[in-house]
């Protein structure tokens, strides 16, 4: 087994490596500067669509029920794990990098809404689709449709064999393992020289129950839950993590001068500190886009989903969950463990996050661990979640609409969270890592070959919004018109006359 958690590494050090992290990095700058720093000039108005859903727009869900899902497959281990993992491995700088991939990411997942959004498509059956297989296909013509399958293979793989299910059920057992069998003395059985305590098997079993019962109802029941669940657990995490930040005020200009020190290998021996800052770069983009998904190519799937007729509006929509789940969330967390110390004890994943939230206030550990225990295990469940609804569309994709393997693919998935538990931690993340970025590539590949249809709508949108030809009040008149070749059919949204 450490033979091929070996090998794992060296591959996860391949797929992860500087030509990745340039393309990632270089399709966000990219993207950010061909729209004009659109992310930061247009995130005011980005928020207010966040809550403002449009009347009248095609789709299945509402704008906000998509960027929920969407937010309840991106909200997850990678927020509190991730975090802790990357700084363990790169250094506190390793936040910093986050941040910075984070800030261009939120370009790069304003495109894949936008893109989305423009070339979905509507099936049979009533149902919208749409994601990078069908913007690859129908964007950059069907002689690329080999780049849209192969994204379509790898979404399938790391949703059902990473990112999807097992870090997921992995981290939740793990915490509440924390909290009710600290010291693993209570084993329900033994594989080798592993064993695993009735909580573990308890919780697996579980959470297994959870995710069959809600995934069987597709793309409205998973919405639904992740609606009411998502919003709630995110208000509750930050709040507890801002109050660790009052609490030590004091502690956090040095943590914030700890990670930028570290970020550029400051403190490195002579000679080490572009090795340093590599190291922090690598792990802290590679567990960015773990985080946030931006580039990865999963959220749009659900953005497609959305109830709108303008596919900009989408785009902004999309990206203020890179915004909340990175530039909040993970800023959050990542000062509590910096700031606490709880970086430098030896300890790793969600222990490490377990004993910032337990050391941060004045309250016993066990109250802090029980509350990270909540957040991640709601926070991984709805990522679950969402992730077998991307998993599925991937495979639906690949198969050429194959249903009998897309339901049997479901009932796999559920497999896969049974057995999570009961795999190890690092063996997990390395499998996880490997899957994003071989998801990743053939994603961006079509974001660079699109970006200039992305700047095309952008200026066209901001242009019609300019002149009051885009209504962003509740009433819309639509009026069908013939689709351009090769094109989906498009709305023309004019105001209704009061």
């Amino acid at each position: 087994m450490q033979q091929f958690t070996t090998m794992l590494e060296t591959i996860d050090g391949y797929v992860w490596g500087i030509p990745m992290i340039v393309l990632i990095m270089g399709t966000g700058i990219l993207l950010t500067t061909r729209t004009g720093f659109l992310q930061f000039r247009k995130l005011g108005k980005a928020l207010k669509y966040m809550v403002h859903n449009e009347e009248g727009g095609e789709g299945e869900v509402s704008s906000f029920a998509a960027l929920t899902t969407a937010l309840a497959a991106t909200v997850g281990t990678g927020n509190i794990v991730g975090v802790a993992t990357a700084i363990g491995t790169g250094g506190p700088g390793a936040l910093f990098w986050m941040e910075v991939a984070a800030c261009f990411g939120m370009a790069t997942k304003y495109a894949e809404g936008l893109l989305a959004v423009k070339y979905r498509v509507v099936d049979e059956n009533g149902r919208t689709l749409g994601g990078p297989f069908y913007y690859i296909e129908r964007g950059l013509g069907a002689k690329w449709k080999w780049l849209a399958k192969l994204f379509a293979f790898f979404g399938a793989a790391a949703g059902i064999l990473g990112i999807g299910t097992i870090t997921q059920v992995n981290s939740i057992t793990s915490a509440v393992g924390r909290v009710f069998d600290p010291d693993g003395k209570h084993i329900a059985f033994s594989i080798g020289s592993h064993s695993y305590t009735w909580t573990t098997t308890i919780a697996a079993i579980v959470v297994t129950a959870l995710v069959a019962l809600v995934v069987i109802g597709g793309i409205q029941r998973i919405s639904t839950v992740a609606s009411f669940i998502v919003p709630a657990m995110m208000v509750l995490y930050v709040a507890a993590a801002v109050a660790i930040l009052i609490y030590n005020y004091a502690a956090i200009p040095a943590a914030v001068v700890a990670i930028v020190k570290s970020a550029f290998g400051v403190d490195a021996m002579a000679g080490g500190a572009l090795g340093a800052m590599i190291v922090a770069m690598q792990k802290g983009v590679a567990r960015g886009i773990f985080s946030n998904e931006s580039g990865l190519g999963s959220a749009p799937i659900a953005a497609a989903a959305a109830q709108t007729n303008e596919p900009v509006r989408q785009g902004l929509v999309s990206m203020t969950g890179t915004f909340l789940d990175t530039i909040v969330i993970c800023t959050m967390t990542g000062l509590a463990i910096v700031l606490t110390g709880s970086d430098k004890v030896g300890l790793e994943g969600v222990d490490v996050t377990i004993r910032a939230f337990g050391e941060g206030l004045p309250w016993s550990h066990t109250a802090g661990a029980i509350l990270l225990m909540v957040c991640l295990s709601v926070f991984a469940f709805t990522t679950t979640l969402g992730w077998d609804y991307y998993g599925e569309r991937c495979l639906e994709y690949f198969t050429g609409k194959n249903m009998k393997a897309v339901k049997c693919y479901r009932y796999l998935y559920i497999l896969a969270v049974l057995i999570g538990p009961f795999l190890t931690l690092e063996f997990v993340w390395t499998f996880a890592d490997i899957f994003n970025g071989l998801m990743a590539f053939p994603n961006l590949v079509g974001l660079l070959g699109l970006s200039g249809v992305v700047v095309a709508e952008t200026r066209s949108y901001f242009k019609r919004l300019e002149a009051g030809e885009v209504d962003e009040g509740e009433k819309f008149r639509k009026k069908k018109v013939l689709p351009e070749l090769n094109q989906p059919a498009m709305e023309v949204i004019e105001p209704v006359e009061e």
